[in-house]
């Protein structure tokens, strides 16, 4: 039996291949910056920023993991997982974090 795997199943499984983390952090900006919707929440975003500038050194690599998940699962429920694949999957391996980054 063969099992079908979504895009957006997919896409987070290719993000955390070959000790990917997250995009670096100007390239983690420009994901997050074609986002649909992102505005302000009390003294927030919706949705959260990427953990880049001070947070970049102050999180761990699965904080950032699961907010680049988070990003991914925003763009699928906002109609734009088809750019954000293609935008992840042209990235250069040099524009991931990788685990041993940290």
């Amino acid at each position: 039996m063969v099992i079908s795997t979504s895009m957006l199943e997919q896409l987070i499984a290719y993000s955390r291949q070959d000790d990917r983390v997250c995009p670096t952090p100007q390239r983690w900006d420009d994901l997050w910056k074609m986002l649909p919707g992102v505005h302000r929440v009390g003294n927030g975003w919706e949705p959260a920023p990427p953990l880049i500038l001070g947070a970049w050194h102050d999180t761990s690599a699965i904080s950032k993991m699961l907010r680049l998940e988070e990003h991914i699962r925003y763009a699928d429920t906002h109609g734009v997982l088809p750019t954000v694949d293609a935008f992840l999957r042209n990235l250069p391996e040099a524009d991931w974090a990788h685990l041993g980054d940290f």
